[in-house]
């Protein structure tokens, strides 16, 4: 798959379960780090388009897991927009264990811009990382 963005991370011991693997919702922490470091390597501050009174938000999280990652494993995540409507777009998503490069969670996490009223919209920040992909 094309990612946009790539974020190297390796799992700590704490955040796996009493299985010894990575607990399902130690994921999404993973995916959403990565997106927030897909946008700052973009030049986008998650806390600035806040301060800006634009709040980007998850409105749907589509996750298919498909390995278990365990302690100590080195992992990537890979990350690209799409833009999927109006006023929605797609962090497209994929986890990697990096000594195979075998997928161990593939995600869509469809998200949208509330302005300061709470009304959906793409900010022009969003627009132009989508158009730049």
């Amino acid at each position: 798959m094309d990612f946009k963005h790539r974020l190297e991370l390796k799992v700590r011991d704490y955040e796996c379960d009493i299985q010894g693997v990575v607990n399902n919702s130690v994921y999404q922490q993973y995916l959403e780090h990565a997106r927030h470091e897909f946008l700052l390597a973009s030049g986008i501050v998650f806390a600035a388009l806040a301060e800006q009174k634009i709040n980007l938000v998850v409105v749907r999280a589509e996750l298919d897991y498909k390995q278990s990652l365990r302690p100590g494993d080195k992992f990537w995540v890979g990350t690209r927009l799409e833009r999927s409507s109006r006023i929605r777009f797609n962090f497209i998503q994929g986890i990697y264990r990096q000594t195979d490069d075998a997928l161990m969670l593939q995600g869509k996490i469809t998200g949208t811009s509330l302005n300061e009223r709470g009304r959906p919209f793409l900010p022009d920040v969003i627009l132009g990382l989508i158009e730049s992909a």
